[in-house]
C-alpha cells in the first residue's frame, strides 16, 4: 500500500533497495524486514499508534499550531481505519 510507505518514510525507517524494482523497508531493528507491501500500519494498532504518538509528540516539541482535530476524533472512535486515514492525511498535508 502506497500510504504505508508514506508512513514508513515519515517515521524515518531506513530503506534498502533490493533488485531492480523491489524496495525493502526494515523496522527499528535490523532483524525485522518488511517489503513495502507487508507494512501493517493499516491493520495493526501496534504499528499505527507509535505513528499517532510521534505526530502528537512532534507538535508539542515544535510548539506548532498543527490542527490535530481529525486525528484526535479518530483516536476517540477507536476505529483503526479512521485513525489510519487521519494519520495519512496529516502526513500528506505536512509533506
Amino acid at each position: 500500500m502506497k500510504d504505508n510507505k508514506i508512513i514508513a518514510e515519515f517515521m524515518g525507517l531506513p530503506k534498502e533497495k533490493v533488485g531492480l524494482k523491489q524496495e525493502v523497508i526494515y523496522g527499528l531493528n535490523q532483524d525485522d524486514w518488511y517489503t513495502s507491501d507487508n507494512l501493517n500500519y493499516h491493520l495493526s494498532w501496534d504499528w499505527l499508534m507509535p505513528v499517532a504518538n510521534e505526530i502528537i509528540k512532534s507538535r508539542d516539541e515544535q510548539n506548532a499550531d498543527w490542527d490535530l482535530t481529525d486525528l484526535k476524533y479518530a483516536l476517540q472512535t477507536t476505529n483503526i481505519e479512521l485513525v489510519y486515514k487521519a494519520v495519512v492525511e496529516f502526513i500528506k498535508d505536512r509533506g
